[in-house]
């Protein structure tokens, strides 16, 4: 996995935590358990986590489910960049991989993994993005984060979080593997033109 540490001064003084690293741990074992029930045992089921930061929350989720069923869950992730409808508008972002498991995703239940449902957007380029990769018999959707705002008909099936947001707010999760820190923060949004758009490691959710 390759993406930006995010540095203090990215995050801000004015933000506030909101979720620790236990208070997330408990939400992915919590939506773990979820999905166990909600798939009959989990045997068909395929996790893809969403660069950048949904695919460590899909292995660990994938971790979990093991540690409870004592099933090994196929994992791998997912690229939506050029999926995105704000392409064209935005600056250039790098790609990052896709890794499909060899079992595929033909005739399995698909959960996409992501960090923050916000806008909808970044959840509909992954369904097309899954649309050419094959014909799973079922997709469900994971976030740790709930944000609100939604711009499109789109919901999650497995929520860690739901946290009320204003607008002019941005919540930024923060991952061991990448930031050396598992938090949750709520901070003053940045002003990014009309249109706000992700960073380049995929992480602040401002157009998710």
């Amino acid at each position: 996995m390759c993406a930006q540490k995010r540095a203090e001064g990215d995050i801000g003084a004015d933000a506030k935590t909101v979720l620790e690293g236990p208070e997330i741990n408990r939400a992915l074992t919590r939506i773990a358990h979820e999905v166990l029930e909600r798939t009959k045992g989990g045997a068909d089921v395929t996790l893809l986590g969403i660069p950048s930061r949904g695919v460590p929350l899909a292995e660990r989720l994938a971790k979990r489910i093991e540690h409870v069923e004592h099933l090994e869950v196929p994992c791998g992730s997912l690229d939506i960049t050029m999926y995105r409808d704000d392409l064209r508008m935005a600056p250039a972002r790098s790609l990052s991989p896709t890794n499909i498991p060899p079992e595929g995703i033909d005739g399995r239940t698909v959960v996409l993994v992501d960090d923050v449902l916000f806008s909808g957007r970044s959840v509909r380029a992954a369904l097309d993005a899954l649309n050419d990769l094959g014909r799973p018999r079922a997709v469900q959707l994971a976030v740790l984060v709930d944000r609100g705002h939604r711009e499109l008909p789109i919901r999650a099936d497995y929520v860690g979080k739901n946290l009320p947001t204003s607008l002019r707010e941005s919540v930024t999760v923060l991952v061991d593997e990448f930031d050396g820190r598992d938090a949750v923060v709520v901070g003053p949004a940045r002003s990014r033109g009309a249109r706000p758009t992700d960073t380049a490691a995929g992480g602040t959710e401002e157009a998710k």
